[in-house]
């Protein structure tokens, strides 16, 4: 018994050096940068006290209501500032505000139970074949 508690106390202890030696910063991370590559030019690497420099205000939707119709939006309609899908997104189902429940999707801007709903079976427009019922979000499930 005594010899199963040292034994896992040394795998620990060599663990946590591995750990340990893992993180400590090597002399090859620790060599001045190239004049190709600029040091910590990154900006989610500076601190908002570090940047210096302000920012450019973003496009808000409530101002630029065209900002959403532009390519790589989340979505063509504006609700509470932020541009959104109101045909899918389960804060703003069909309209601006309407929250799904827990246990609910935005299916084609209504809210609807995708585990029981035969035309929204497990995910949304994926109907049942006739006959068969949505069951745990599967068709023709056996209990």
């Amino acid at each position: 018994m005594k010899l199963s508690k040292v034994i896992f106390t040394c795998w620990l202890g060599i663990i946590a050096l591995a750990i340990t030696l893992s993180t400590v910063p090597t002399f090859a991370t620790l060599q001045a940068p190239t004049k190709e590559e600029k040091p910590w030019n990154h900006p989610a690497r500076l601190g908002r006290f570090l940047a210096g420099r302000p920012r450019p205000a973003q496009m808000r939707c409530d101002q630029y209501p065209t900002v959403c119709r532009a390519k790589g939006s989340p979505g063509p309609n504006c609700c509470n500032k932020q541009c959104v899908n109101v045909m899918t997104d389960e804060q703003n189902c069909g309209k601006c505000g309407k929250r799904c429940s827990y246990s609910e999707m935005c299916c084609l801007g209504r809210c609807v139970n995708s585990s029981i709903n035969d035309y929204h079976c497990g995910r949304c427009n994926n109907p049942c074949k006739k006959g068969s019922s949505c069951v745990y979000g599967l068709c023709s499930y056996v209990h």
